[in-house]
């Protein structure tokens, strides 16, 4: 794997351990050929949104095409002992994770495509022991970029057009976790980053200035524009509020004149801190009274989606919005709820055999079966999601759909036009361990994620109580998990 520190790096042990003593059971129980289905997906929607925007499936393709236990990994496993001081893991079969190669093929819906709870964002096929050592690695690979695509739609949201920068390098979970995060910011609509390593790893636009060291490094502030001005006439955006913020603006402004008369021009202002509504305002009209209507003001200073929408209905006269700590380390939520579930499994005859998970919480209950996302659309616009078992074919579209809109709520039906078209969301990335097919670039996920969201109403994006889109259970699927978590109670040994 291309790891975002560069070099080749083995993720073969980037799980938690029960993957692998799971893994050994299989093998001494001789299941762990058994074919099996999981499916990845997540619970909820993030921010107590109304979507959700995957992300992170190009670096997890990539990383899983190079699977491999390494020499240093079997070793490493061999020094693992258990409660009786005996090796954990028989050299047998660290002999036989020696010679593994993933098999195992994945169907995945693009990055950048907006999802809701319970679809499938990956299916994943092949022997059992495979699947169930990629669960750990396939949930860190997917679940954090997906929620940081979302948080950065929905700041951009927020913003309305606005130039929206990630500036969260500094503040984020470590450099896998800032180079992640600028890569899924950019997916979500974000338009720069301040983090140079991801420019020229995605290819990313970079943005930045100054910060308040260089004012202080100086014995004035107007000096020490002058000699940033100096050095980089093509790059001035000053950071006035070191000391005073409105002196800093006159500051900028008579250092602008100067550039002016060089024949370069200011780019403009950043306020960092105070009343971002007020100093923005009283900023907006010192420029534009100095001739510098065409300047831009950015603001920083700890925003997320729910302050920049505050800021402009109170009418801020803001331009560009640097988000850093709040969207970087998804502030608002530490994490998704993903998970990884196994839904099929074969037996001996070839057959399949549908599995779920029970729960005492509803929304916890899985889906069974071999499962596949189909999105109607009429006109352009998203109408309805349908998760349906891939071994029936749907055929011509229902001209009624039961849909569980909520796990927790009634079964409600949707009337669906026969008219609407329909696209099934999970295509084939991985075969035999291999990738398939043409990976987009980062800038088409990004466009996707765009194109994506206009085709969703405004009320299901907006950022408060938004409408809840109809996603739900094929009637045939929804049947199969009804008579399944009917027949449960047999299942269960007795005492």
């Amino acid at each position: 794997m291309s790891g975002y520190l560069g070099g080749h790096v083995s993720v073969a042990l980037i799980t938690d351990l029960y993957q692998l003593t799971m893994a050994y059971g299989y093998w001494k129980t001789k299941r762990h050929e058994q074919p099996s289905v999981f499916h990845l997906s997540f619970r909820t929607n993030p921010f107590r949104g109304g979507y959700a925007i995957t992300a992170g499936l190009a670096p997890v393709l990539e990383a899983l095409e190079g699977f491999r236990f390494s020499a240093d990994d079997i070793e490493y496993l061999r020094t693992l002992r258990g409660n009786d001081h005996q090796p954990l893991f028989e050299s047998e079969f660290l002999a036989y994770l020696t010679d593994l190669a993933l098999s195992c093929d994945i169907d995945a819906i693009p990055e950048g495509t907006v999802v809701f709870p319970h679809e499938p964002l990956l299916r994943v096929e092949g022997p059992l022991l495979q699947c169930q050592i990629l669960e750990t690695f396939l949930l860190n690979g997917i679940n954090f970029p997906t929620l940081i695509a979302t948080g950065a739609s929905r700041v951009c949201h927020a913003a309305e057009g606005d130039t929206v920068l990630e500036f969260g390098l500094r503040r984020a979970q470590g450099i896998d976790g800032a180079m992640t995060a600028s890569r899924a910011a950019y997916i979500g609509g974000c338009d720069a980053t301040s983090n140079v390593l991801a420019g020229k790893r995605y290819d990313i636009p970079i943005k930045g200035t100054h910060a308040h060291s260089w004012v202080m490094a100086f014995e004035d502030e107007r000096e020490s524009f002058q000699a940033y001005a100096n050095a980089m006439p093509n790059n001035c955006i000053f950071l006035v509020d070191t000391y005073d913020s409105l002196n800093g603006v006159r500051n900028a402004i008579s250092v602008a004149i100067e550039l002016r008369n060089q024949g370069h021009e200011m780019i403009g202002i950043r306020l960092d801190s105070g009343d971002i509504l007020s100093l923005s305002k009283q900023a907006r009209v010192m420029l534009d009274e100095a001739g510098f209507s065409e300047a831009k003001i950015v603001a920083s200073n700890d925003l997320d989606e729910h302050e920049i929408e505050r800021l402009k209905r109170a009418g801020a006269e803001v331009d560009i919005w640097g988000v850093g700590t709040r969207l970087v380390t998804a502030y608002a939520q530490p994490a998704l709820d993903g998970i990884y579930k196994l839904s099929a499994i074969g037996d001996s005859t070839g057959r399949w055999l549908d599995r779920l998970k029970l729960s005492e919480q509803p929304v916890k209950v899985s889906n069974p079966g071999i499962q596949q996302v189909r999105r109607f659309t009429s006109q352009g616009q998203a109408k309805a999601d349908v998760i349906y078992d891939n071994r029936d074919v749907m055929g011509d579209t229902p001209r009624m759909m039961p849909f569980l809109c909520d796990p927790t709520a009634s079964l409600r039906t949707v009337q669906c036009d026969g008219n609407w078209e329909y696209e099934d969301l999970l295509i084939p990335v991985l075969r035999q361990g291999r990738r398939v097919g043409t990976s987009p670039s980062l800038h088409q996920i990004r466009d996707r994620a765009a194109t994506q969201l206009q085709m969703f109403s405004p009320d299901i994006r907006r950022l408060v109580d938004p409408l809840v889109y109809p996603t739900g259970l094929d009637p045939k699927l929804f049947a199969v998990k009804k008579k399944l978590v009917e027949a449960a109670p047999l299942q269960k040994t007795p005492g």
